[in-house]
């Protein structure tokens, strides 16, 4: 039982967070690829709204509200198929660090094959029993969950029965995809109806919404422009093999670390670790660039040597 001794001013406000990974990478990309913040979500940022929210909610100080349990959720695939996609694994393992940096234990379940298509199966149901399991034995006063999707309805009513307050952190948005598709994302209005507390991080992320400190702490921090424009900054240098071929073109996108540049018949791929004579940060879609081809372990091509044409 929950110690009703502690007065409501002085007692700690336990709180579980439990995010549906497949739906936060969404909501991250969004920001990264399509939003003109072109940043992806903070961990760290995101947790410390949750503490000062959860204040707010209860009625108490920041400093009482402690998240003692983070768990994520996601299928993901195996690492032999991510090796052969590019630097897939070794940004898998990146993101890994990140959360393991801010105490979130990692559930990873197998992406399976239906209608010749890789899905997850089974994740909202391990995160509904996962979340329940913990609730009961660890007796969270708030529990938040980061998702949008009805088949959470019936965790959230467990939660209602146990007085567990749930507090909802979604997201609604749409863009144009790179294939000219429409893709709206919108919370459930069931899931919405049975949940205690709603963050329409949407509108906190815009503004349009009173938010709880700085927003701009919700994004992983860009490199200032002051230190972009410092000459003593660390980039790669190398000169240029006068006996190689040097082709040039334009970044056609960029991704978290690497990128493509327009190149026939199809987009090459390059790797920030192959950027010269400037940061990754600097870089935008559309700039001149000039590079030579290699190829990677499985026999693609790839950019080498990538210098942009400032």
């Amino acid at each position: 039982m929950k110690n009703s001794n502690a007065s409501k001013e002085d007692r700690i406000v336990k709180i579980g967070v439990f995010y549906d990974g497949n739906y936060f990478l969404h909501v991250s990309n969004y920001y990264y690829y399509f939003h003109p913040k072109r940043s992806r979500l903070s961990i760290s940022g995101l947790h410390e709204f949750i503490k000062n929210h959860a204040a707010a909610m209860m009625g108490t100080e920041s400093n009482l509200c402690k998240i003692v349990d983070a768990h994520y959720f996601r299928g993901r695939l195996n690492a032999q198929e991510a090796s052969q996609r590019g630097n897939q694994l070794y940004y898998d393992r990146m993101f890994d660090d990140i959360l393991m940096l801010e105490r979130v234990t990692t559930h990873y379940f197998p992406l399976r094959v239906f209608n010749s298509r890789r899905e997850e199966k089974g994740v909202e149901i391990m995160l509904s029993m996962e979340a329940l399991e913990l609730c009961f034995f660890k007796e969270f006063d708030v529990v938040v969950l980061i998702a949008s999707d009805g088949d959470y309805v019936p965790l959230v009513r467990k939660l209602n029965s146990l007085g567990t307050r749930v507090l909802l952190m979604s997201w609604d948005f749409e863009f144009t995809d790179d294939e000219s598709n429409l893709r709206v994302t919108k919370t459930s209005n069931e899931l919405l109806k049975d949940v205690n507390y709603h963050a329409a991080m949407h509108d906190v992320m815009e503004g349009s919404s009173p938010s709880i400190g700085d927003i701009n702490t919700l994004f992983v921090a860009s490199i200032p422009s002051s230190k972009l424009s410092n000459p003593d900054r660390q980039v790669n240098t190398a000169p240029r093999d006068p006996n190689a071929e040097y082709l040039q073109s334009t970044i056609h996108s960029l991704k978290a670390g690497y990128g493509f540049i327009r190149h026939a018949p199809n987009n090459v791929f390059f790797h920030h670790s192959n950027l010269l004579d400037a940061d990754f940060n600097e870089l935008e879609e559309g700039l001149d660039v000039e590079f030579r081809l290699g190829k990677n372990d499985q026999g693609g091509d790839i950019a080498l040597e990538v210098r942009p044409l400032f």
